[in-house]
């Protein structure tokens, strides 16, 4: 089944914030940490089940892919992935 991805504002928050950290070292691999990140997300159109169920929350439809070293945090619906959060994979997840 194909689903509509949608990243929410706080998403693209911290995607950005990312960003802008990676930088201030190196421009070309904050894009490509961007690039493989939007990649990740697209790909959830047609495989959102792929994903592991994020650990702290116990919920099948709270999922996540690794983008080393970040965690690309998603929710499913019947139509749709909500990306929720875009963090670093020693934070824990406090959002929803």
């Amino acid at each position: 089944m194909v689903r509509e991805v949608i990243w929410t504002d706080p998403a693209w928050d911290d995607l950005d914030a990312a960003a802008q950290y990676i930088a201030r070292d190196s421009e070309f691999y904050a894009a490509a940490l961007v690039q493989e990140a939007h990649e990740a997300a697209v790909s959830l159109a047609d495989f959102a089940e792929r994903g592991q169920t994020v650990p702290e929350c116990g919920d099948e439809t709270i999922r996540e892919l690794l983008v080393k070293p970040y965690r690309l945090v998603y929710k499913l619906t019947e139509k749709h992935v909500f990306i929720v959060a875009f963090i670093h994979g020693a934070q824990r997840l406090w959002r929803i």
